[in-house]
Order: C-alpha cells, then structure tokens, then sequence
C-alpha cells in the first residue's frame, strides 16, 4: 500500500535520455571510487535535476534497504529502466563489476541518443518544409485567390484552364474544408490503429525499408541500434538467448525484429547466430559475415561493437545526403506549386493586357 501511494504521488516530470546517462555516469563514479550501494543511490537522490528520476532513486534507495537486489529495484521503474538496463545492471552485479557496466551502459544509451537524433533531423526538415507547403497553399486557396476570382467575374472571357482549375480547388476548399478534415483526420486514425496491430506495423516497416534513399537509411539505423544493444548485453555477460530477446524488442522495426527472433529459435536448437539472420535477408550481407566471423574467432561482442561504429558513420553520412538530397527537391517543390497557382491567376491579365495592345 506504501509503495501504491508513493507511486500516486509521484512526479510526473519525464526522465530524458540525458538525463538518465548523467545519473548512470555519476553512478558508475561513485560505485567505481569504492562508495557503499547505499550511500551512493542517497548522493544521487539529493543531486539529480529531474524531480522524477529523484523520486525513482529515493524508492531504489528504500527497495535496496529493505533487501532487495539493485536490479530488482530498477525493475520497479520500467518506464525509466529498460529490460536492457536492468539485465545489464543485473549481469554486473552478478559478475562483481558493476563500476564498469554502468560506464558502459551510460556510453550505449548516448550513442543510442546521437542516432535517434540524427534519424529524427533527417525527418524534420521535410516534414517542415511539408507544414509550410500546406500552410501557405490553403492561405492562397482561402484568401487571395478568392479575390482574383471577384476581379475576374467582371471579365467577358473564358478563363485560360489553369486558372478555372485553381478557382475549382478554392471554391471546394472554401465549401468543404470540414469535410477534408475530416478525410484526414479518418485516414490518419485508420493508418495509427493498422499501423498499431501486428500485421500492419510489418507490412508498414517493410515499406518503409524498401523506400528509395531513406529505406537505406532506416535499416542502417537499425543495425546499428541492434548490434550496438546485443554487443553491450554480450559483452556484460548477459547470456545470448536473452540478449537476443531484450535486442529484438529494441530493434525498432518489425522486421528487424522478426530476423532477431528467428536467429534466436535456431541457436536454441543449436544453431549460430548468423545463418539464420542471413537467411531472413533482413541484413546486409556485410554484417551477417563479420558476425559469422566474430562467432568463429569468439570475439562475437567485439565484432557487433565494430559493426555498430560503422553503421554509426553510415547513418550520419546518410543522413547528410538525404538532406543535400532533398532540399533541393523540396525548394522547387515548393516553389513550383505555390509558383505554379500565382501564375494560373495572372494568367487572364496578361491575355486581357495582349488583347489591349
């Protein structure tokens, strides 16, 4: 009941990822300079900034007096503490080494920070570019297209085509607009809630990988993010059936994920880890043979670990080219719509100028 209670009145500040690898670093320090368990969770309830990540250290404080294990009072906190963490946290206090885990955890989790952030770049700047295009274009269609349409009534001519159909696309847009809302507003809950059931988050993430330029990108991403998390698990001593389950629920696409699952179905009948990854085809053959190769010369973590820093490159050039790829695509995108509807309206002046002359 005392936990209930404390959890109710619990702040509701969200724990960043920032915020997380200072409080794993600070950890690691203090654990590393010879600081009793207990003395150190107390350091860090008084000093951490986020008042949330203060509360979950105060109550790890508590769990670990009471007799709980470390682990077992981080998993209290699944939505601060990931499996990922606590199976990591766990292995260390098993093996007596949790000074250098925790170092180690906080080095994933800011790699792991560095590629959200770049993939989440590498999305903003169309997805910018696309508000603008929409803003500016129901503008046109909602406020000045509508007085070159009051302007041309007084015309005795047809209107060249390109201008009836921009009137066309005004006068629905003026009487309709509701009704495109909600067309888009329906289509985007029908897309959330496919998206949301199994099938439809494979089928999404299987589009998404076979898109031109940025599919590339996104299963980069995620092969970093998979073998950067199986080699950091691997390398803590957390055994590989399980570090394979914690990596696929981290992989992010369903594909990926799938791969993962399979692999880890065949080593537990006695199978490697890369023939059945390479068989899914869900990896580039370049990483299926370093990991062929890290299991034959037993240094498989040692080998993800590269594979990650690769992949890490990979991303941030790829992410780099997406953008020198699409600026220039987006810019005349732009340009040519809202440039093509200006000249649709000037085009009946121009015709009424030559017919003067």
């Amino acid at each position: 009941m005392g936990r209930l209670v404390r959890r109710i009145l619990a702040p509701s500040a969200r724990v960043t990822t920032r915020d997380l690898v200072l409080f794993t670093r600070q950890f690691s320090v203090m654990i590393s300079a010879g600081l009793p368990l207990t003395r150190t969770l107390e350091t860090l309830a008084l000093q951490a900034e986020n008042s949330a990540l203060r509360h979950v250290a105060r109550d790890t404080l508590r769990d670990v007096e009471a007799g709980n294990t470390l682990a077992g009072a981080l998993e209290r906190h699944p939505r601060v503490f990931t499996q990922l963490y606590v199976n990591m946290v766990h292995a260390g206090e098993s093996g007596s080494r949790l000074d250098g885990i925790l170092d180690r955890l906080a080095t994933f989790l800011e790699k792991s920070e560095q590629i959200r952030r770049k993939m989440n770049g590498a999305m903003l700047y169309p997805g910018v570019v696309l508000a603008v295009a929409i803003a500016v274009v129901a503008t046109l269609l909602l406020f000045v297209i509508p007085t070159f349409e009051t302007v041309f009534a007084s015309f005795d001519a047809t209107l060249p085509l390109p201008t009836r159909v921009v009137i066309g696309l005004s006068g629905i847009f003026q009487n309709w607009w509701w009704a495109l809302l909600a067309v888009v507003g329906g289509g985007a809950l029908a897309l959330h809630r496919w998206a949301a059931t199994d099938a439809g988050r494979r089928s999404l993430d299987r589009m998404l990988l076979r898109l031109p330029v940025l599919g590339s990108l996104i299963r980069k991403a995620a092969v970093s993010r998979v073998t950067r998390t199986l080699g950091t698990l691997l390398s803590s001593g957390v055994p590989i059936l399980d570090g394979l389950e914690i990596t696929a629920r981290t992989a992010g696409n369903q594909v990926i994920e799938d791969a993962i699952r399979a692999s880890r179905v065949a080593i537990r009948r006695g199978d490697s880890v890369a023939r059945p990854l390479q068989e899914t085809r869900a990896f580039p053959p370049m990483v299926t043979r370093m990991i062929h190769v890290g299991e034959e010369t037993g240094d498989l973590d040692g080998m993800l670990a590269r594979i990650a820093d690769f992949y890490d490159d990979e991303v941030d050039a790829g992410a780099e080219s997406l953008l020198r790829i699409l600026e220039p695509v987006l810019i005349v995108f732009l340009g040519g719509l809202v440039g093509g509807m200006i000249i649709a309206m000037y085009l009946p002046i121009f015709e009424l100028i030559n017919a003067i002359q």
